[in-house]
């Protein structure tokens, strides 16, 4: 039985739906049309988010046409999803799929962006409109030629009634001058405010739930800050290991994967100070702040601060996992780092002192996306002939899988003596607003074709991401010793928790 699909509204109630539209996937073969690309945009035309001009028209080298391509991304979407109860409105995928067009093309040929140029302009004397979204679902180094074969051909020209936008997935450079050389050649063919760089984790509802909570709850915000908080970790955990990817990750490792764009948005998110509105580029530069803010660190200093670790094999979820210098792909004395954590400072106001620990890796004991804010603790002066003194109060976001908030705190244990206990406060997305985990990519879909950049990052952002990180780049560059090992199913190597002991710190187990 196909697994069904049934996900929470990525916009309230009476948001209209966005302007008609033609969504052009370039790389509409991969695995990301299908696996998120598809349910995102069944799940916005479901909740009527979609224009009756809206469509779809994949684009790649592979052979096919509008009736094979509809039907892959039909097949895709009847075995995706988590909810037993409801299966897909056929309906609605329907309306969707009357509008799936293929055009098979390679990317390196000027015939495929006239091919997609005459489609265009025949949906313009259908139509009347001739807005277009190109989504470059595609590796890397296909970006910037891509967008300079689509500017050559006219198609990134807007006029006061059509917009033209360029949708750009992550990695976004490898560094600091291939983020910057990246930069420029998308900026000499389209303006920063039709270029937008995707990263999902930003379209989670629990990330963008990051600024209402501590921005419009009086109690939380006098206390973010120095003078309260004690340390923050930002953990990302996943327990896939690098499955079929295994000569892309080996190229690039947990730091490039993950840090300069995942985890620095989280940081930024967390420590940002409010914007002066809700404003694309207030938003946005209050985040590049927090960024350029970090203490930049000497390789000397990286060496301390950062450690990196490889899984062995061992056991994940109950089933066994080779060790990474196993995985198809991946070369057997490979130094690749699948682990990374880092002790990180804040040089402003609002943070310092406090330290900011950050940790992702893959074949971990679970997948869970989480920032921990460790308040001081109160002094223990009342309490010194209690049975247990007084721990810190812990607040908790749950980006993913199980979306939601959870605050700690003491408690008097019923009974004759002073005993206190811990006690936890969870507020869930699934519970509270009945609401079902989502790729994430609805909003972000959502947004570029309404034209709302807040969730997308700038090029400035991207370049301060990068700045950061290259000290430890060109550490491990200069390393002739390969990266701690940890088993497969742990929580991560020894050095990760070495890190936070030095500090009297610990990390929040993952089990």
């Amino acid at each position: 039985m196909a697994a069904m699909i049934s996900p929470s509204p990525a916009k309230p109630a009476g948001t209209p739906p966005a302007p008609p539209c033609t969504f052009v996937i370039f790389g509409a073969s991969g695995d990301l049309t299908g696996r998120l690309l598809t349910p995102a945009l069944y799940h916005l035309q479901r909740e009527g988010l979609l224009d009756p001009g809206f469509e779809i028209v994949g684009v790649d080298r592979v052979e096919n046409n509008d009736e094979g391509f509809r039907k892959t991304l039909g097949e895709a979407l009847h075995t995706l999803g988590t909810d037993a109860q409801s299966g897909i409105d056929e309906a609605a995928w329907g309306q969707l799929a009357a509008n799936i067009h293929y055009l098979t093309g390679d990317f390196a040929d000027p015939s495929t962006y006239q091919g997609l140029a005459a489609h265009l302009e025949q949906r313009q004397r259908a139509t009347g409109s001739s807005n277009a979204v190109f989504y470059l679902a595609v590796a890397p180094r296909f970006f910037a030629p891509i967008a300079t074969a689509l500017s050559s051909a006219g198609l990134l020209q807007e006029s006061d009634t059509a917009f033209r936008r360029l949708v750009v997935e992550k990695p976004f450079g490898t560094d600091l001058a291939s983020a910057k050389d990246l930069n420029a050649r998308l900026l000499a063919v389209a303006s920063e405010k039709q270029i937008y760089r995707i990263d999902h984790y930003l379209g989670k509802e629990t990330v963008q739930n990051i600024m209402a909570f501590r921005f419009g709850n009086g109690i939380f915000e006098p206390i973010w800050n120095r003078d309260h908080i004690e340390c923050v970790q930002i953990t990302a955990a996943e327990t896939v290991g690098v499955e079929r990817r295994g000569r892309f990750y080996d190229a690039t490792g947990a730091l490039r994967d993950m840090v300069p764009n995942h985890l620095f948005q989280l940081l930024a998110m967390t420590a940002m100070e409010a914007p002066n509105s809700f404003d694309a580029d207030a938003v946005r530069t209050e985040k590049a702040k927090v960024v350029e803010a970090v203490r930049d660190l000497t390789p000397e200093e990286a060496a301390r601060v950062v450690v990196r670790g490889q899984y062995d094999a061992g056991t994940v979820l109950g089933k066994p996992r080779a060790a990474y210098r196993q995985e198809p792909d991946v070369a057997p004395d490979s130094r690749t780092e699948t682990y990374v954590a880092m002790k990180l400072a804040i040089d402003n106001w609002r943070w310092s002192g406090v330290p900011f620990y950050l940790r992702t890796g893959k074949s971990l004991a679970v997948r869970r996306t989480e920032i921990a804010i460790q308040f001081k603790k109160a002094p223990a002066v009342l309490f010194r002939d209690a049975v247990n003194a007084p721990t810190p109060n812990l607040l908790v976001i749950a980006i993913q899988p199980d979306e939601g908030i959870s605050l700690r705190f003491a408690a008097k244990v019923p009974g004759r003596e002073m005993r206190l206990g811990q006690v936890e406060m969870d507020f869930r997305y699934s519970e509270h607003f009945k609401a079902e985990p989502q790729t994430g990519y609805e909003t972000l879909i959502y947004d570029c074709m309404t034209g709302d950049p807040t969730l997308f990052q700038r090029a400035d952002n991207i370049e301060a991401g990068w700045f950061e990180v290259q000290a430890i780049q060109k550490l491990w560059a200069g390393l002739d010793t390969a990266p701690d090992l940890y088993p497969a199913g742990s929580d991560g190597p020894a050095c990760a928790d070495d890190l936070l002991a030095r500090d009297g710190y610990a990390w929040l187990p993952l089990t």
